[in-house]
């Protein structure tokens, strides 16, 4: 009972790990970790079977590594044509329901343990499982069990767990231990894909596809932060497409709506030019670009292309652009709040004085004493508006 107790708190250990994960990344590590440990293994791996591409990719390598092995490889994949196992004899076996079995290799080559048995090694003769037996040996590793796992009735990929030479291998029993893993990971892989597109719809517009008012929040915070760590440039974009009312009333909110998707569509063109920025949509017809990073000449550069490229729409009247910068002198920011109201004021400027460039707080004095002046009315500007919602 003691084993089957350890093996239970295990099972435990690893669906509560993957339920704590924030990120895929993380419940894929939570994964491969949760298994090794619990099939006492020094090295595990989960990866996805991609159908388009024909292959099975690498999400995470957990444990001891060997060479050339990253945790989270970029581009570690293996075509599934050397893996038949996976690409007919269990695909076909998932299709009818119920859980496909575990198997183990070796690295002398025996497959005692693979799935059907002796029936599997007719089927495929004395290539079954070559490529997974070569990789054993390459890397230095004894044994492997490998679990298939199965999500919405459908091969998803596979939970692979190796021991090193010169301890005992992996048995009939820890396969099957690793099939009720597997069942585990792959339940907690569904969980963590539903987190994921509600998180996605959480910080998504809807209608453009860009990041929303609620994702830029989350991200200047985080970008603050890093400037006051580290000195990192944090530059704050924020633009006013003028004339959608004018649209709206003339042609219709429909219209009004594809004005929208076009610019959103501009928007992130420039915003690539700056590695890693952040395009969104804050809401109505403001949007931003929040980089962190590039250089401030660099991001008005941009800035002054996207009003080119805005001013070139068939319908609107261009867009008034503002720009906050810790690279230029607006005094200390210590908080997204101070930022916001900066790039809000510049914007401001620019609508006011019909600017078809960016105007850019540092750059005009205006802008500064504009930003910290405090409100005149509850119908002032809504960004001059010192809160975030």
């Amino acid at each position: 009972m003691g084993g089957d107790d350890a093996r239970l708190r295990a099972v435990v250990a690893l669906a509560q790990a993957m339920a704590a994960a924030h990120t895929p990344r993380g419940s894929w590590r939570a994964a491969a970790l949760g298994a090794c440990e619990a099939l006492g293994g020094s090295f595990a791996a989960l990866s996805v079977w991609e159908r388009g591409r024909g292959e099975l990719r690498v999400l995470v390598n957990a444990g001891e590594r060997a060479e050339g092995e990253e945790e989270f490889p970029e581009a570690e994949a293996y075509p599934v044509h050397q893996f038949p196992e996976i690409t007919e004899f269990l695909h076909e076996r998932w299709a009818g329901g119920g859980e496909p079995d575990a198997w183990v290799e070796t690295a002398d080559g025996s497959a005692d343990a693979a799935p059907g048995g002796g029936a599997a090694l007719r089927e495929y003769g004395s290539g079954y499982g070559r490529e997974r037996v070569a990789a054993l040996r390459r890397r230095g590793r004894g044994c492997c069990v490998v679990a298939p796992i199965v999500l919405h009735g459908r091969a998803w990929g596979e939970l692979y767990v190796a021991r090193p030479v010169g301890v005992p291998v992996f048995g009939r029993a820890d396969a099957d231990f690793a099939t009720v893993l597997a069942a585990v990971i792959a339940a907690g892989i569904s969980q963590t894909e539903r987190l994921e597109e509600v998180r996605k719809l959480a910080f998504s517009d809807p209608l453009t596809g860009l990041a929303n008012r609620r994702a830029v929040d989350v991200r200047l915070d985080e970008a603050v932060e890093r400037h006051r760590a580290d000195g990192a440039a944090v530059s704050l974009v924020v633009c006013d497409l003028n004339g959608l009312k004018q649209v709206n009333d003339t042609h219709g909110h429909a219209v009004g709506d594809r004005l929208l998707e076009r610019f959103g569509s501009v928007l992130s063109r420039c915003g690539a030019m700056l590695p890693g920025a952040l395009a969104a949509r804050l809401g109505g017809d403001e949007f931003c670009l929040l980089a962190v990073g590039p250089e401030v000449d660099d991001v008005v550069r941009v800035a002054t292309e996207l009003c080119e490229r805005a001013a070139e729409l068939e319908l609107g009247d261009g867009v008034a652009c503002g720009i906050a910068s810790t690279g230029d002198p607006i005094g200390p920011v210590v908080s997204a709040r101070r930022l916001f109201r900066l790039a809000d004021a510049a914007q401001y400027r620019a609508k006011a004085a019909r600017s078809v460039k960016p105007v850019v707080a540092g750059r005009d004095d205006e802008v500064i004493r504009l930003a910290d002046a405090p409100p005149r009315s509850p119908h002032d500007r809504r960004h001059l508006r010192g809160s975030r919602p």
